[in-house]
């Protein structure tokens, strides 16, 4: 099993969705001894939005790239292996005035591509990536909103929008809330109860 494991909390220490993200790793890891885990940490190490550079060296084909596109693409398609290697993407999101950090949305720019994760039809659009793939969004929030009330229905529906369009139909929320009125070490623990039924 190769498990890719997303922060993008920027609060460090403090983070819940680092918490949380961390637990299901564990939980993962220890259901399955040998499994791979890749990690990559948007808050400390955040991928630059995209430019007309970068865009080139996601989408255009070698023939017609820049040498700066050229130069950009090996890094930048690594971010784009990682995500398509792995059985299982946990993905830490905490809710950053009502919507995913900027740093997660740069990642998603990295993943979202036609004609490699999906592709326009004549039926709508078709998700090439998501096939067999399991991902687990830990979702903090610091109020207690209802799931299908906004504003959650801006930070989460993103990403959820997202991995539809990509093809992946397998996924799991667990929700670390109410960090701002009843404190991070009982978001954590209520998160932790989900991943325990995971």
């Amino acid at each position: 099993m190769n498990i890719l494991h997303i922060d993008s909390a920027t609060t460090g220490a403090d983070s819940v969705s680092r918490a949380l993200t961390q637990a299901i790793v564990d939980k993962l890891t220890g259901e399955n001894p040998d499994a791979n885990v890749v990690y990559r940490d948007l808050g400390t190490e955040p991928l630059a939005h995209l430019n007309p550079v970068l865009t080139g060296a996601i989408r255009f084909p070698e023939a017609d790239q820049t040498d700066d596109m050229k130069a950009a693409a090996i890094s930048e398609r690594k971010v784009l292996d990682e995500f398509l290697a792995a059985d299982v993407v946990v993905i830490g999101a905490p809710m950053y005035n009502f919507t995913i950090p900027s740093n997660l949305k740069s990642w998603i720019d990295r993943i979202c591509i036609p004609q490699v994760t999906f592709r326009y039809t004549e039926n709508g659009l078709e998700g090439l990536a998501g096939k067999g793939k399991r991902v687990i969004i830990a979702s903090s929030f610091g109020g207690n909103y209802q799931p299908d009330s906004a504003p959650l229905t801006f930070h989460e529906g993103v990403l959820q929008a997202f991995l539809n369009l990509i093809g992946c139909e397998n996924m799991e929320i667990v929700r670390g809330s109410g960090v701002g009125i009843r404190g991070a070490e009982a978001a954590v623990a209520d998160g932790k109860e989900q991943i325990a039924a995971l």
